[in-house]
């Protein structure tokens, strides 16, 4: 059989846990999203005792035990989704909808400025009047009161609550009316939040402003001081992923801490490279999103040092399902069905392609350059297509124009982090250095962003994410054929072309 880029195909992987993972998933997210939790749950009893039974026909065994497998999960995954959506519909806090009473929240994400000085942040409510209580609330507050906001802070101030918007086991929103009064943080929030503020300040000493907001949005995700310019700049580019924690700052980190083993030894390294991580966490915050990117992160770095791809799929497969039993509001999260299928196609899809175009005669760090940038685009870009209504054409080549320059970024980020608060000198002479890979970034941003049908409009939603889902596997299949390669090749000098044209043309009527 041959596969996109020729050669002989891969090595069978172990797939025997992902219908589990899978079925968690799903029966989560629709018990979520529907109040079908039990139902789900009656369902996968069915499913197991059909399985059971089949499993006594020796040609059925094999299918009668995944049925089993599937239905225990089932069954077991709906029955906790179904109470934990029942306890949220009869939640205490639902008497208050409508009304406006005294709150104690404590956040548990960054806020997210909404412009028109307003700002969002997700936060556990504590209190509610007199009366304690718990869960998880959307806060809508003014950015003039709430713009020095702490992760792990509490909180009070006078709200009003009102009923949730979107099916994702909020119990409320709740909007601020009144100037909050703060509590005191946990020594780990102040300590992480101490270090985020020395760094930010540190890098507006040494770099230019541009530069200077974009170093902590690499580093730490801290995209508050970015421009809306430069922001819609990376969208259009596809290059928004960067400016969050994701799986592959952390696979850096740890990557570049373990490049020590040969001086300390492997376990000391390993040690190393776990405390590394943790502190990681910590400083960037360890919210659900960076958990979750630090487990994903985790997977991808052992399968890529390893190269026992055989294991990634079990392992990415036991962390979805272990994820889901710990947060299950994760199931309809956009940011962990992303991270769940770019560590699949960093571990599965890339190394595949990878060593098809190395076969063929490629370089092999060019040949993983590309892979990755293209498996990551093909799988991302339905999701995407789905949140924004839009496709970027130019991501992949904007991502693989600014691979190499992440990881020196990001190391040297870290390292003037921790540094930040012991040695502010050192931190500031590493935070230079990462001057002209910042200026490259910005740069592949902006011109990408210029390229004319840089990204193009798509049906937001369920049939945005057909129609490119459909287009990329399209692509995927017709790639093994030369025409086809000729004519996107074709098309891409076009488009770079008319790009050039574009640019080139108005430069030479100024100067005229």
């Amino acid at each position: 059989m041959q596969y996109p880029f020729g050669g002989p195909a891969p090595a069978r992987l172990d797939v025997r846990l992902a219908p589990a993972a899978l079925t968690g998933w799903l029966v989560t997210a629709a018990g979520i999203v529907w109040p079908v939790g039990n139902l789900l749950a009656v369902l996968g009893v069915l499913t197991a005792v059909t399985g059971a039974l089949s499993a006594r026909a020796s040609r059925l065994r094999t299918v009668g035990i995944g049925l089993v497998a599937i239905g225990v999960v089932g069954a077991g995954f709906g029955l906790a989704i179904g109470l934990r959506a029942d306890a949220v519909a009869h939640h205490p806090i639902t008497a208050a909808f409508g009304t406006a009473t005294r709150v104690t929240v404590t956040p548990s994400e960054s806020e997210l400025s909404l412009g028109r000085g307003r700002l969002m942040f997700r936060a556990t409510v504590q209190r509610l009047g007199n009366d304690e209580t718990s869960g998880r609330v959307v806060v809508f507050a003014p950015a003039t009161t709430f713009h020095d906001l702490m992760v792990g802070q509490p909180m009070q101030f006078r709200a009003r609550i009102t009923r949730p918007t979107r099916h994702d086991l909020t119990v409320a929103v709740v909007n601020a009316i009144g100037e909050p009064t703060p509590g005191r943080a946990a020594p780990v929030h102040r300590g992480a939040h101490a270090v985020r503020d020395r760094f930010v300040a540190a890098a507006r000493r040494v770099l230019p402003a541009d530069q200077a907001a974009m170093l902590p949005a690499l580093v730490l995700g801290d995209t508050s001081t970015v421009t809306a310019i430069t922001g819609q700049e990376f969208r259009t580019a596809g290059l928004t992923h960067l400016t969050a924690v994701s799986g592959a700052n952390i696979t850096i980190v740890c990557g570049a801490v373990l490049f020590t083993a040969p001086l300390i030894g492997p376990r000391a390294a390993v040690a190393l490279a776990a405390v590394a991580l943790l502190a990681f966490v910590i400083v960037v915050q360890p919210t659900a999103s960076v958990l979750r990117a630090a487990v994903m992160g985790a997977i991808a770095l052992a399968g890529v040092l390893s190269s026992r791809r055989r294991q990634a799929i079990p392992a990415l497969s036991a962390t979805v399902l272990l994820l889901l039993v710990i947060a299950p509001q994760l199931a309809v999260d956009v940011g962990f069905a992303l991270s769940v299928v770019a560590t699949a196609a960093l571990v599965v899809i890339a190394p595949a392609w990878s060593a098809r175009l190395v076969s063929a005669g490629w370089p092999k760090p060019l040949a993983d350059a590309v892979c990755v940038a293209w498996a990551a685009q093909v799988v991302t870009a339905p999701l995407v297509a789905g949140i924004s209504g839009r496709v970027s054409l130019v991501a992949a080549a904007a991502n693989l124009a600014v691979a190499a320059l992440i990881a020196p970024i990001t190391v040297l980020g870290s390292a003037a982090a921790a540094l930040c608060m012991v040695w502010p000198a050192a931190a500031q002479l590493l935070i230079r250095f990462t001057g002209p890979e910042l200026w490259w970034v910005l740069h592949i941003a902006h011109w990408a962003a210029s390229v004319p049908a840089a990204s193009v409009p798509v049906p937001s939603g369920t049939p945005g994410v057909v129609l490119v889902a459909a287009a990329a596997a399209l692509t995927v299949v017709l790639w093994r054929w030369r025409w086809f390669r000729v004519v996107m090749a074709v098309g891409a000098v076009g488009l770079v072309a008319w790009s050039l044209s574009g640019l080139v043309l108005p430069a030479i009527a100024n100067s005229a």
